[in-house]
């Protein structure tokens, strides 16, 4: 009997004690609710502007300054939502309020909070409050463009892959290799911007040459280690074009429509055989009748006539059959002879040829475009004689204003070159509308 006293003794004693705890536990809920309503008030009040920035600045005056405060308050209430969320964000959480409260409270995920906290700790609020995307600076990188440019120009095997032709996932994951991490929509916009299109990659943009990473670091190396006592030239020609109307686009007046007959007569054609110095930007150029190894012969007497101040000259062009005949050859050696050197004081000439179907790197193309856009289109030259008049003019005033500007690349009418006459792998001196 006496045992079962103690025990119920000590049962009511028990409850008599959990009741106090659950007592002292609903009191302490009570206080909290009351508490969170308190904060959640003080938060509805501020984001209404009800809390006056004195007030937020006697408070937070400690943990920010001034000056940072009043931005934060002023996007806070006079900013658009995306902005207002991230000022609130930092003002609650300065007043120590928990990351959840300030989630349920703005509607935001965790993870949303914890990045603007930490973006502000790390860089500022000036940081937090740019909104301006990344892909936008992304895609202005000249460093980004011409590197993702001179892996187009490559073909997908130089690189280790299997392909054929390069899809803009392995252009992405070769910039990543590379160490440019961007995505397939910045890696596609490039490309669309740099006007180019897939359907046109395997006829000229990409070189097929095995040896192509060996001829252009050859060329690259050249250029860079020139000597003032040293040229190099860039040779092409340009045509055969017919002289006879031409289209293009002018300036016209409303309900005028320019036509031009798709038949008509030959005023006869040209072909412009042309060489490029580099580091002058001085054309010397000559008109054909044909394109064979006589006329590239021809312009090699030219060139070591009218170098022949120099030591060495470089003498580059594509691969066309007439570039790299046996005859060629031959003269290239007869006229690096000693004794023909002494006798008429001419530079020793070296070649370094471009790689195979590599039109894109000559950059006497970008000339040529520019004389085409500036000259040939919407001409209708009389006769060629005219249209030689018209060449010999333009070249001539190119010459002209890059002797004077030898640093400058061209804003006048030759500045309508597709590209600075400079050999960079990235660009494309190519027209295909020409030649």
């Amino acid at each position: 009997m006496r045992r079962q006293i103690k025990r119920l003794n000590r049962d009511i004693s028990f409850l008599k004690c959990r009741e106090q705890q659950n007592q002292k536990l609903n009191a302490e809920k009570s206080e909290l609710r009351h508490f969170f309503a308190g904060v959640r008030l003080f938060m509805l009040r501020l984001t209404q502007g009800h809390v006056p920035f004195p007030v937020v600045a006697e408070h937070l005056a400690c943990k920010v300054d001034e000056e940072n405060l009043r931005k934060l308050y002023d996007t806070a209430l006079e900013q658009p939502t995306h902005l207002s969320r991230r000022a609130l964000t930092i003002i609650f959480h300065l007043y120590g309020i928990d990351n959840k409260t300030i989630m349920e409270f703005l509607y935001i995920s965790r993870n949303t909070v914890k990045r603007y906290i930490r973006k502000f700790q790390d860089y500022g609020i000036d940081s937090l409050l740019d909104t301006r995307h990344d892909v936008i600076r992304i895609l202005e990188d000249p460093d980004l463009q011409e590197k993702l440019l001179s892996i187009l120009h490559s073909p997908p095997k130089a690189f280790g892959y299997n392909r054929t032709a390069w899809t803009i996932k392995l252009l992405k994951l070769e910039l990543e290799n590379h160490g440019y991490h961007v995505g397939k929509n910045t890696v596609s916009k490039i490309v669309k911007n740099a006007g180019y299109r897939f359907w046109k990659a395997k006829e000229v943009l990409t070189s097929n040459d095995p040896n192509y990473h060996e001829k252009l670091e050859a060329i690259t190396k050249i250029l860079s280690n020139l000597k003032p006592t040293e040229r190099f030239f860039s040779i092409d020609e340009f045509g055969p074009f017919a002289v006879k109307q031409r289209g293009g686009r002018r300036l016209v007046r409303q309900g005028e429509y320019p036509t031009v007959a798709k038949f008509q007569p030959s005023k006869g054609s040209l072909i412009v055989t042309a060489a490029l110095e580099l580091s002058t930007n001085q054309v010397t150029y000559f008109y054909s009748t044909r394109k064979n190894s006589d006329e590239i012969v021809k312009m090699l007497h030219i060139l070591i006539r009218k170098y022949s101040g120099c030591r060495r000259i470089y003498m580059s062009w594509d691969h066309a059959s007439w570039h790299s005949s046996k005859a060629l050859f031959a003269e290239i050696a007869k006229v690096n002879n000693y004794r023909f050197r002494k006798k008429l004081k001419t530079p020793i000439v070296k070649l370094a040829p471009l790689p195979a179907r590599s039109q894109f790197l000559n950059v006497i193309e970008s000339v040529f475009s520019g004389m085409a856009a500036a000259i040939i289109q919407n001409s209708n030259y009389e006769s060629v004689d005219h249209a030689k008049e018209a060449i010999d003019r333009y070249f001539m005033e190119r010459n002209e204003y890059f002797h004077n500007h030898p640093k400058r690349a061209g804003n006048k009418i030759w500045g309508r070159e597709i590209v600075a006459p400079a050999f960079k792998e990235g660009q494309n001196c190519k027209n295909p509308k020409w030649r």
